[in-house]
């Protein structure tokens, strides 16, 4: 994050003594800190030793899903057509991954009182639909349609939906390095600069939340690359008084974006939103069209020879698409030119503007499609082209 949060109660000089209201027993601090001792960090403060574990057990939340033989094509497939019932947890389903990413859907139909937590990869979190509250023992962020979190690695987390009768969608990726704001949308002093898409106002952080002094046992999902233990711990995992620092959760709603426009097309990294060290991702949201008297807005043919591209599209008019619809994921492999299909680029020609909400995510490692992709997949998208 760009700027200090507090939350809560905390010492007023870290590593010193910080006794409860007894006046005898002390809160345990933890460092929470990137990159060892050298990155971003907060300090927290538990009633309890965050250490603590009673058992641990392999557990197998998901079932495998590779396709040894995917094809390097391009792709386009859709979500919705393939829907595991369960909590935010379980109802995950992985289309694409590689190395250091993983992209998956979850259409959430029950709650649970299990915790969760990414030990080895940081987390992007899309709302497509629902709203409520996120609860980590940061404390409790209210969520609506249309937020984007960011989830650090090792925090201890929960979505609650407020109905389960509904259409709860979430749309994640999986990231093994940490998700960053660009560093030029940042002065030296890490504050947001002003030609920057989005602001310090627009983040949502952490509000406070009583802390859950409470013993029992607790069950915490951890997920350790591709597999995954159920720990039982002995308290809440909620039990922080206080904390401060730089690194926490946080949301930024996709319509809280303020896309740029230009004379003539601008190349996507104009709509650049968060970055790790293997892709980045982008917001896509209604915009003026060019404004030059010959200009054309739909893309030009692109060969993006180092990433592969990945849409997933949110609501609106797709005006460079023909049959993708909400919930719809289109992949172009790297080495291969992707582009307009046929009629959309003259059909663009003298629009005023596009009424589109989609999400980007353009990897530096080629992605496997797994068996979810081929099943829900549009057989006739790689053909879409021929005039």
């Amino acid at each position: 994050m760009p700027f200090y949060h507090k939350v809560g109660d905390i010492p007023r000089v870290k590593h010193t003594t910080f006794y409860k209201k007894d006046g005898k027993s002390l809160y345990r601090e933890e460092l929470f800190s990137s990159k060892g001792f050298s990155g971003i960090y907060s300090n927290k403060y538990h009633h309890h030793l965050p250490t603590a574990v009673k058992s641990v057990r392999p557990v197998d939340l998901h079932k495998k899903v590779d396709w040894p033989d995917a094809p390097v094509l391009y792709l386009h497939f859709y979500t919705d057509q393939k829907q595991t019932p369960g909590d935010f947890i379980r109802s995950r389903n992985v289309f694409l991954r590689n190395q250091h990413c993983s992209i998956a859907t979850a259409h959430v139909t029950e709650d649970t009182d299990e915790f969760y937590r990414n030990a080895y990869g940081a987390e992007y979190v899309f709302v497509h639909h629902g709203s409520g509250t996120f609860l980590s023992e940061f404390g409790r962020i209210p969520f609506e349609a249309g937020d984007q979190f960011i989830i650090p690695r090792a925090v201890t987390h929960q979505f609650k939906f407020d109905s389960y009768d509904g259409d709860n969608k979430l749309f994640v990726v999986d990231s093994s390095t940490a998700w960053e704001i660009p560093n030029h949308y940042r002065n030296d002093y890490g504050q947001m600069e002003e030609h920057a898409p989005y602001c310090e106002r627009d983040f949502k952080t952490p509000e406070y939340m009583e802390p859950h002094d409470e013993k029992g046992e607790f069950t915490v999902i951890l997920k350790a690359g591709n597999r995954y233990f159920e720990h039982i711990v002995p308290h809440h995992p909620y039990d922080v008084a206080g904390w401060d620092g730089f690194l926490y959760p946080f949301a930024f709603n996709i319509k809280s974006f303020h896309p740029k426009v230009g004379r003539i097309h601008l190349p996507p990294p104009v709509h650049l939103v968060f970055k790790t060290q293997h892709f980045i991702l982008c917001n896509f949201n209604p915009r003026p069209f060019d404004w030059h008297e010959d200009a054309i807005p739909a893309p030009y043919f692109h060969s993006n020879i180092d990433s592969d591209e990945v849409l997933y599209y949110v609501e609106g008019d797709f005006m460079s698409r023909k049959g993708v619809k909400e919930g719809s994921i289109t992949l172009h492999p790297g080495g291969m030119p992707h582009g307009p299909q046929p009629g959309k680029t003259e059909a663009s020609i003298g629009a005023k503007g596009t009424d589109e909400y989609a999400i980007m995510v353009d990897t530096y490692q080629p992605l496997i499609p797994t068996t979810n992709a081929r099943d829900t997949m549009d057989k006739e998208y790689a053909r879409s082209w021929l005039e």
